[in-house]
């Protein structure tokens, strides 16, 4: 059973839809360090993409997404990606989104620099996240920040969460753990 806020969403895959017609694997991530992570790096893996801000009522998930992270490392990678799109919440250059997260939240995970994730000049793994021609059957954006999407270890996308899904939420933590509840 699909809860009520993800049928909303839409944020389940349809089964019968699931292949990609690009693969998320083709894409390179540029941390806040100016490292070069290529996603296919973290084939096998469970990967949660989410679009953070550091002035927003949602940012203490920093510190959940971080628990989650060291929690289930050895399944999961979680990859933040700073936007200043929702009302100037991420107003900070890349080299403070790192103090930021290094300093507040003690962040390990990898943090994108900062990206549009809306509109037409959105990075391209936003478009890839937004473009059922892409992702064979999501087309929601983020309506803000900390909205997530989830993708499986053969790099398809398979749920998206929110910005009111914590961290740690049982759909978040059954997902991660292929959990089905009735």
């Amino acid at each position: 059973m699909i809860p009520f806020v993800n049928l909303i969403l839409g944020s389940s895959a349809p089964s019968a839809n699931r292949g990609s017609t690009k693969s998320i694997y083709e894409y390179v991530v540029t941390l806040l360090d100016g490292t070069s992570v290529p996603m296919s790096q973290f084939r096998g893996k469970k990967i949660l993409l989410v679009n953070v801000a550091s002035q927003c009522a949602f940012t203490p998930q920093y510190e959940a997404l971080e628990a989650l992270f060291q929690k289930y490392e050895d399944r999961l990678v979680i990859i933040g990606f700073p936007s200043n799109d929702f009302l100037g919440q991420e107003p900070g250059t890349n080299e403070e989104i790192k103090t930021f997260c290094k300093t507040k939240y003690h962040v390990t995970f990898p943090v994108s620099q900062k990206v549009s994730v809306i509109g037409d000049d959105r990075t391209e793994i936003y478009r890839w996240l937004t473009d059922p021609t892409f992702n064979g059957w999501n087309k929601k954006s983020p309506r803000w920040n900390f909205y997530k999407y989830l993708i499986d270890e053969r790099g398809e996308l398979v749920q998206v969460f929110a910005s009111t899904t914590r961290p740690f939420d049982d759909e978040i933590v059954d997902a991660i753990l292929n959990v089905k509840r009735p």
